[in-house]
C-alpha cells in the first residue's frame, strides 16, 4: 500500500518532511500525524519546526497553505510509508525491543524464521516504531513478486518512487538517491532471490553509509556484514496471559466468537499443538466461529487440511500449506528428500539418528541438515548430548504428507522403527542419566509404536516395542501407559503364552494403580490365552490368583467379586491345575482368602473358623517357598499376617510381616514385585503402629512414602506415615504431611476409600490437640467423605477421639466413646487398633472414676503385653489410680523409650508440681494446645458418631 503526495523538489525538503508538510495542509494536529506515520509527537514538532524555517513561513497557518501550492520546480514522486496493518499487532514485547537495538547497532540485520512465524509483522512494527529516528524515514520493499535476482534494485527503486534514468542502470540510480539520506530499508521476504539481495546490499551499504537494512526472510543471507535475528514462535508461557492465547483470542474475536477466559487453558493447548506459529494461531482462530475449541482441538489432528483461510492477496496468508508450498520450493531436490525422510521423528533427533530415517551417510546427512535449518525448516538446539534437531509440528506434518506423495512412506517409517527398537533396548540398562534419555527419545517410540501396531507384517515390532514400552514406562512411573503397552502388547502376540505373561504384568500394574476390577479382568483374561497355549497349569495359577486378589484386595475393587463366583474360580482353578506345585500353591492361597473371610462375615470370633485360616494361610506359605517364587510366598506371608492379627495375635502378625518384607527385600523392580512390595510395606507400618514399635513404623512408612511409584499420589503414599507420626507427637511433620495428602486426594478426584480413613484422623486429632477447631472440622468433613464404615465409628475413629477427649480432661465422654467391650467391635478393633483401644479404655475408666477400673486395668495389662506403648498407657492408669508418682514419672521414661515424646509431655502434667510445668512446656514445644485436668470445665468438643 502507498501514499502519494506532493513533495518539495528543493533538496533541502526531506521526504518525510513533505509526508508532514501535506498533512499539516490537511489541518491534522502533530499527535495526529505522529499517529498516522508512526512516529512521536517530538519529531512532527522538529518536521514542522524545519518546515518553518526552510519555507520562511510564520506560522503554521501559513505553512498549511504553502501545502497546497507547488513549489519549486521538478516533478512529483511517490513517497512509500509502511503498509498499513490490516489487524491489530499482538504481543512480541521483548522480541521487539531486541530487534530495535539491534538495528540501532548494526547496518544490516536479517531477521529469519520459518513461513508463517510473523517475519513481517513484527519487522514492520519494529519500522514503525523507529520512523522517527531516521530523518529520510522507512522504505518498505516487498520482494514476494520478484522473480529474478537481477531485479532486486527495480524493486527497490519502485517502492522510492524512482524511474529509470539514462545511463545508469537502476542500481546506480537508488544509489545515488540513498547516497546521503539517513534511512531505513525494509527487504522483506528474501529467501528466494537471496544471490540477488546480497550483492544489492554489499554495494548499497558501501556507497550509502547513512542506509540501515532491516531484511526478513527464512534463511541468512550468509554475507559478513549480517547480523541474524531469530524470530522465535510466539509465547507458550503457562505463567499469565502468553502471546500466543493473547493472538488467538482477538483473532477468534474478530469473527464473532470471543472464547470464555475460563477456557484459556484449552487455548493455550491448540496454541502449543501449533508451535506458536503466528499464521497457524490465526487460521485456527478464524475457525473458532464454526467448530469451537473442542471442533478446532480435534481437526487439529489434521492441521494442513483445517488451518486454511479465505481469498488473500498472498498466496502464501492463505494456508499453512501455501507458506509450506513456498518454503518447499526453494529447496534443493537432495534437501527436499531429507526433509520427507526425518519428518518420521516428533521429537528432537541427532544427525545420526536422521542418517538411520535417511539410509544415508552421516556425513551427507548433516550437511543438509544445516541447509534445512537455515531454510528455517528445522529448529537447532545444542546439548551436553550433542546438536539435535527438530521440525515444528506443521513442517513434520508436511514432511510427512509429501513422503506419502514420494511413495517412501512404509521404507522410511520401518526404518524409523528399527532406529526406536534400537533405542529401547539401550534403555533397558538403567544408567544415572536414564530418565533423561527417555524423555528424549518416548514420543518417538510411541509415534513408531502407533504405526507399526496397524500394520500386520510389522505384526513382530509391534509386539516387541509394545513391550519395550510397557517396561520403560513402568520404570518411569508412567504406570497408567504402563497397563496399557502390557495389554496392547498381548493383542500384538502371535504366541498365546506370551500374551498370558503380558497380561499378569499388565494386571500387577493394575494393582500398584489400585484399579481391582482391572487386576481381576486381566488375570482371567491371561488364563484364557493361557489355556489356548496348552499351559493348563498357567491356567489354574490366573484363575486361583483372580480369586485370591479379590480376598486380598477387596478395597481396590469397585465390583466386589460374588461368593459364588470365587468358589467357582477356586474350583476351576484346582481341576485344571492338578499336582503342579505353583498351580497348588495359589489355589492354597484363594482358600485361605475364602476362609478368611468366611470369618469376617461371622457374628462373632470363631475360634474354629481363625484357626482354618491360619491353617491354610501356613499351608500356602509353605507350598509357595517349595516353588522359590519369592512373589508368591509373598502373597501367602500377607494373608497369614491378616489371619493372625484377627486371631488376636498381633506380635506373630508383625513376624509374618516383617519375614515379607526381608523376602522382597531382594526382588527385582518388576510390576508383581512392586505392587507386593508397597502392599508389605504398608503392612509392616501398621504391623509397627498395631504392636508399639513407633521408630520401626515410622522407619518403613518413611519409605513408603519416599517410593518413587507413589510420588503422583501423596494421598497413598503419606497416609500411613501420617498415622505414625501422629501417634509420635511429631506435629510439624503431620501439618506438612497433610498438605501433600490433601493436595493429592483431591487432584485424585478425592475418592472415598476406608483404607485413606486413619491419616484422616490422624490430621484431624492433631489439629485437635493443637485446638484448632476450623482444622479440626475440616478434616473431620474429609474422614467422613473417605469412610463411614464402623473401622470409622468403632475402630481408629474411636482411638484417636478418646485420646484427643483425654487430652481435653473429658474423661467419661472418652470412655463413652470406648464404651463397647472388644469382642463386641472385634472386626474393627483387631490389628494395629486393638493395644490401642484397650488400653486407652482402661485409662479413661481411670480417670472418669468408674467402678470396674481394675478389672479393666487388669483385663488390659494382659492384652497388650509386650506393646511398650500399650503397656505404658497401662501402668499410667494404674500409678495414677494408686495415686503412686514415683511410678507415673517411670512411665514418662518408658513413652520416651518407645519414641513417644507426646504421651511422655502428657504424663509429666499428669504427675503435677513442677513436673506438670515442665510436660506443659514440653506439650507447648512440640505444637500442642495445653493439656486439661481431668473433667475440667471447658468447651465440649463434638465427637463424630
Amino acid at each position: 500500500m502507498r501514499q502519494y503526495v506532493t513533495v518539495i523538489a528543493a533538496t533541502d525538503i526531506s521526504p518525510r518532511e513533505a509526508e508532514v508538510l501535506e498533512l499539516v495542509g490537511a489541518h491534522l494536529s502533530n499527535a495526529e500525524i505522529g499517529a498516522r506515520l508512526h512516529i512521536s509527537v517530538r519529531t512532527v514538532e522538529s518536521h514542522v519546526s524545519s518546515l518553518l524555517r526552510k519555507l520562511e513561513v510564520p506560522d503554521r497557518r501559513a505553512l498549511a497553505r504553502r501545502a497546497s501550492e507547488p513549489i519549486g520546480v521538478g516533478p512529483s514522486h511517490p513517497a512509500p510509508v509502511l503498509p498499513a496493518p490490516l489487524t491489530s499487532f499482538v504481543g512480541r514485547v521483548s522480541e521487539r525491543a531486541e530487534l530495535a537495538e539491534l538495528i540501532k547497532a548494526h547496518r544490516q540485520v536479517t531477521a529469519v524464521g520459518s513461513g508463517g512465524v510473523g517475519k513481517t509483522r513484527l519487522a514492520l512494527a519494529v519500522a514503525a516504531e523507529a520512523a522517527g529516528e531516521y530523518a529520510d524515514g522507512v522504505w518498505f520493499v516487498d520482494l514476494v513478486p520478484v522473480t529474478d535476482p537481477d531485479l532486486i534494485a527495480t524493486a527497490v527503486a519502485g517502492a522510492l518512487g524512482l524511474g529509470e534514468q539514462p545511463g545508469r542502470d537502476m542500481t546506480e540510480s537508488v544509489l545515488a538517491a540513498l547516497a546521503d539520506r539517513h534511512a531505513l530499508l525494509v527487504l522483506d521476504n528474501c529467501e528466494h532471490v537471496v544471490d540477488g539481495v546480497t550483492l544489492f546490499l554489499e554495494r548499497l551499504l558501501a556507497t550509502c553509509p547513512r542506509v540501515t537494512v532491516l531484511a526478513t526472510s527464512q534463511a541468512r543471507l550468509m554475507v559478513p556484514f549480517e547480523r541474524v535475528y531469530p524470530v522465535p514462535p510466539l509465547s507458550l508461557s503457562v505463567d499469565g496471559e502468553s502471546d500466543a492465547v493473547a493472538l488467538f483470542r482477538e483473532r477468534a474475536a474478530a469473527v464473532g466468537r470471543s472464547p470464555d477466559p475460563a477456557l484459556r487453558d484449552q487455548i493455550a493447548s491448540i496454541c502449543e499443538r501449533l508451535d506458536g506459529m503466528a499464521l497457524a494461531i490465526e487460521l485456527a482462530a478464524a475457525r473458532c466461529s464454526t467448530l469451537g475449541l473442542d471442533g478446532i482441538n480435534a481437526a487439529l489432528s489434521h492441521p494442513l487440511r483445517m488451518l486454511t483461510g479465505g481469498s488473500r492477496a498472498d498466496e502464501r496468508h492463505r494456508s499453512v500449506r501455501g507458506a509450506l508450498d513456498w518454503s518447499h520450493a526453494l529447496l534443493e531436490p537432495a534437501d527436499r528428500a531429507l526433509l520427507r525422510q526425518v519428518s518420521v521423528f516428533v521429537a528432537p533427533f541427532t544427525a545420526a539418528a536422521a542418517a538411520e530415517a535417511a539410509g544415508c551417510e552421516e556425513g551427507i546427512v548433516a550437511e543438509g541438515l544445516a541447509r534445512l535449518a537455515e531454510h528455517s525448516l528445522l529448529v537447532v538446539t545444542g546439548s551436553p548430548s550433542g546438536t539435535k534437531y527438530r521440525a515444528l509440528e506443521t513442517i513434520r506434518q508436511y514432511g510427512v504428507e509429501r513422503l506419502a506423495e514420494a511413495g517412501e512412506l512404509v521404507d522410511a517409517r520401518s526404518r524409523h522403527v528399527r532406529w526406536c527398537l534400537t533405542k529401547a533396548a539401550e534403555l533397558a540398562v538403567v544408567r544415572a542419566d536414564w530418565r533423561a534419555r527417555f524423555d528424549a527419545v518416548v514420543d518417538d517410540l510411541r509415534a513408531a509404536l502407533a504405526w507399526a501396531a496397524d500394520r500386520p507384517e510389522q505384526r513382530t515390532d509391534a509386539y516387541r516395542l509394545a513391550r519395550f514400552m510397557a517396561e520403560l514406562t513402568f520404570v518411569r512411573h508412567l504406570i497408567g501407559e504402563s497397563q496399557g503397552r502390557y495389554e496392547q502388547a498381548a493383542a500384538l502376540a502371535d504366541d498365546p503364552a506370551a500374551g498370558a505373561s503380558m497380561l499378569r504384568h499388565a494386571a500387577a500394574v493394575a494393582g500398584c494403580r489400585m484399579h481391582g476390577d482391572d487386576m481381576h479382568r486381566l488375570h482371567r483374561a491371561a488364563a484364557d490365552a493361557a489355556g489356548r497355549s496348552g499351559d493348563t497349569a498357567g491356567a489354574a495359577r490366573d484363575l486361583a490368583t483372580a480369586a485370591a486378589n479379590a480376598y486380598r484386595f477387596s478395597g481396590k475393587f469397585v465390583r466386589k467379586l460374588p461368593q459364588e463366583e470365587a468358589i467357582t474360580l477356586i474350583a476351576q482353578a484346582r481341576e485344571l491345575g492338578g499336582d503342579d506345585p505353583a498351580a497348588q500353591g495359589a489355589v492354597a492361597l484363594a482358600e485361605a482368602g475364602r476362609a478368611l473371610t468366611e470369618i469376617g462375615v461371622a457374628p462373632g470370633m470363631n475360634d474354629n473358623a481363625i484357626l482354618v485360616a491360619i491353617a491354610r494361610a501356613e499351608r500356602a506359605v509353605e507350598l509357595a517357598r517349595r516353588t522359590g517364587d519369592p512373589l508368591a510366598e509373598s502373597a501367602a506371608l500377607d494373608t497369614l499376617t491378616c489371619a493372625q492379627s484377627w486371631a488376636g495375635d498381633p506380635f506373630a502378625a508383625a513376624d509374618s510381616a516383617r519375614r515379607r518384607i526381608m523376602l522382597l527385600s531382594s526382588t527385582p523392580d518388576t510390576p508383581a514385585g512392586t505392587h507386593e512390595l508397597i502392599e508389605a510395606l504398608g503392612e509392616v507400618t501398621e504391623a509397627g503402629l498395631g504392636t508399639g514399635d513407633l521408630p520401626g513404623a515410622r522407619r518403613w512408612a518413611r519409605r513408603l512414602a519416599d517410593h518413587p511409584l507413589l510420588a503422583e499420589v501423596g494421598h497413598r503414599a503419606t497416609s500411613w506415615l501420617l498415622v505414625a507420626d501422629a501417634m509420635v507427637g511429631n506435629v510439624e511433620e503431620v501439618l506438612t504431611g497433610s498438605v501433600r495428602f490433601l493436595d493429592a486426594w483431591q487432584q485424585a478426584g478425592s475418592p472415598a476409600r476406608s483404607v485413606l480413613g486413619p491419616p484422616a484422623a490422624a490430621v484431624a486429632m492433631i489439629h485437635g490437640l493443637r485446638d484448632d477447631q476450623d482444622a479440626w472440622r475440616e478434616w473431620s468433613t474429609v474422614l467422613n467423605q473417605l469412610d463411614s464404615s464402623p473401622g470409622n465409628t468403632y475402630g481408629y475413629g474411636a482411638v484417636f477421639d478418646a485420646m484427643l477427649l483425654l487430652h481435653r480432661g473429658q474423661a467419661p465422654q472418652a470412655l463413652e466413646r470406648l464404651g463397647p467391650e472388644p469382642g463386641e467391635v472385634w472386626q474393627w478393633v483387631t490389628w494395629i487398633w486393638l493395644h490401642w483401644y484397650v488400653a486407652l479404655r482402661a485409662e479413661a475408666a481411670v480417670l472418669a472414676g468408674s467402678s470396674d477400673a481394675c478389672d479393666r486395668l487388669a483385663e488390659a495389662r494382659t492384652v497388650v503385653a509386650g506393646n511398650p506403648v500399650a503397656t505404658a498407657i497401662v501402668e499410667r492408669a494404674q500409678a495414677l489410680l494408686d495415686n503412686d508418682r514415683e511410678r507415673l514419672l517411670a512411665t514418662a521414661d518408658a513413652f520416651d523409650a518407645a519414641g513417644c515424646r507426646y504421651q511422655s509431655a502428657r504424663t509429666l502434667v499428669l504427675v503435677g508440681g513442677d513436673h506438670a510445668a515442665r510436660g506443659a512446656a514440653a506439650l507447648i514445644d512440640l505444637g500442642f494446645a495445653p493439656m486439661a485436668p481431668p473433667d475440667a470445665p471447658r468447651s465440649r468438643l463434638p465427637v463424630r458418631s
